[in-house]
């Protein structure tokens, strides 16, 4: 069941980590090379959100917009209808989170396959503090009719993904963090637009991921094993389309559901994953994330720790789940 290739050192001290950014940089800088109608636009953060390399090999094939990100979309829907295929690239509070219209009425209305990029998304902005921490950019996205939505979970797979959507011929959201998290799969780890992907093999509880949260789960659920309880771990990578069939199946087998995200549980994946299971599997749901509040400042570490996101906060919420919630039945 599971054939997922995970990286062998997960769990090991020395894990290497790397920011999710710097394999969407080396993503469209491969992408480039090999369609010359892939362009790059940014809206002044060349270098922190890793489009510099896109720019140093291609340099006429990129626009610096400036500070400006509604015409950032408004651009690059304009390149996409010239036959272009444009990343436009910003932070995640700046790009949904200021151009949500222009990227509705320019790219998504006219179904242009336009690549919103957002950098910097969740909490582990850190210090940066709660006008920078954009945790809404989920829900706000994956509303917008035409948009794919996806939420890499360390940087092999950011890269990887990046390649793909950029001969998807669709507009797509790419969301990614700024820490260096740990990279949990392998060059030959499977990566497709629309599929969820088991990670560990479970009968207890489905623990649901999307981005840097499906780290934290794997270490949750490699806590709750020796309390007994054995966790089924779930990486939903694509939250738009939301893989109904693998999430489904695996509900099935553990009759309980956790989703994880970095970013309000409302309308995120853990409202996905509700819309799904209210219309088709009526299972116990608890979703882990922000809860109707905004961020605060601090290093990343001790924001996860505050907001109940590391894998041991999130395994003590678990257990007290599966505690006191009974396993799905035909008659539940």
């Amino acid at each position: 069941m599971n054939n997922y290739f995970l990286n062998p050192d997960i769990f090991s001290p020395d894990v290497k980590q790397e920011p999710i950014r710097v394999g969407f940089g080396r993503g469209l800088k491969a992408a480039g090379e090999v369609n010359d109608k892939v362009v790059a636009l940014c809206a002044d953060l060349t270098e922190s959100t890793q489009v510099h390399l896109f720019r140093e090999a291609f340099p006429n094939r990129f626009i610096q917009v400036g500070i400006a990100e509604q015409n950032l979309a408004a651009v690059a829907s304009g390149l996409a209808c010239a036959g272009k295929i444009p990343f436009a690239v910003a932070y995640a509070a700046f790009h949904p989170g200021r151009n949500w219209e222009q990227i509705k009425t320019t790219v998504a209305i006219n179904d242009q396959p336009v690549k919103i990029v957002a950098s910097h998304a969740g909490v582990t902005v850190g210090p940066d503090g709660a006008t920078h921490q954009m945790l809404e950019d989920i829900a706000l996205m994956r509303v917008m009719p035409n948009m794919i939505v996806v939420a890499p979970g360390d940087s092999i797979e950011a890269e990887k993904a990046t390649k793909i959507i950029a001969e998807n011929g669709k507009p797509s959201y790419l969301r990614l963090s700024r820490e260096k998290s740990p990279i949990i799969s392998t060059d030959e780890s499977p990566f497709e637009i629309g599929k969820a992907y088991i990670l560990r093999d479970g009968t207890d509880v489905s623990l649901l991921g999307t981005g840097i949260m499906t780290y934290q789960l794997l270490v949750a659920a490699k806590i709750l094993a020796e309390r007994g309880i054995n966790a089924e771990v779930v990486h939903v990578p694509t939250i738009k389309p939301l893989d109904d069939e693998t999430i489904l199946a695996s509900s099935r087998r553990t009759g309980r559901v956790v989703t994880a995200e970095e970013a309000q549980i409302a309308g995120g994946l853990g409202g996905a994953v509700a819309e799904l299971l209210s219309m088709d599997l009526p299972t116990p749901l608890l979703r882990i994330g922000i809860t109707d509040r905004y961020g605060e400042s601090g290093t990343p570490h001790e924001l996860l720790e505050y907001f109940g996101l590391t894998g041991e906060r999130m395994a003590d919420k678990i257990t007290e789940f599966v505690h006191n919630k009974a396993q799905y039945h035909r008659e539940y």
